[in-house]
């Protein structure tokens, strides 16, 4: 994979952005990408996109590097749900205020603890910014992250075929 150097002023924007409405740069973009193609594409391309953040996420955990795992395993469980949500509602989540709750309607489907897993999430998320948690708990996120992925990845394939 190549990577893109942009100037400092277009990363400034684009991070004044994606906080304004309370979402990661990666995830702003994503929704910038995902916007005019059809929901079924998008949700598979925020699936995709939430198996690499996870991936990304254990090789930081590898490296030591909680703070960037917790930001990724966050990512991964916020582009899961907005696939979900694009997949099932044809709604495209847009805050962090929308993901907490739409992740009731994913755990109604799903089963109660998707709602635990997605607390236990935010803590990643406060993690990136105050360095708190320790390398066990990174890890104990990222497998209920990786396990939550996994079951809206099943879920969406029952419904259509055409997903991941």
């Amino acid at each position: 994979m190549s990577e893109v150097t942009l100037p400092r002023t277009i990363i400034e924007e684009l991070r004044e952005k994606a906080t304004k409405v309370g979402i990661t740069i990666e995830e702003y973009l994503l929704d910038i990408l995902t916007r005019d193609v059809d929901p079924v594409k998008s949700a598979e391309k925020y699936l995709n996109g939430a198996e690499d953040l996870l991936k990304q996420a254990y090789q930081e955990l590898r490296e030591d590097n909680l703070r960037q795992a917790s930001e990724k395993i966050w990512c991964a469980c916020a582009l899961a749900i907005k696939a979900h949500a694009l997949a099932k509602k044809n709604i495209r989540l847009e805050s962090h205020k929308d993901l907490w709750v739409y992740k009731n309607e994913v755990a109604r489907e799903l089963g109660e603890w998707i709602r635990i897993a997605f607390k236990l999430v935010d803590s990643m998320h406060k993690n990136f910014y105050e360095n708190l948690a320790t390398k066990e708990d990174v890890e104990d996120v990222l497998k209920e992250v990786e396990k939550l992925v996994s079951a809206i990845s099943k879920t969406l394939k029952v419904r259509d075929q055409s997903i991941k």
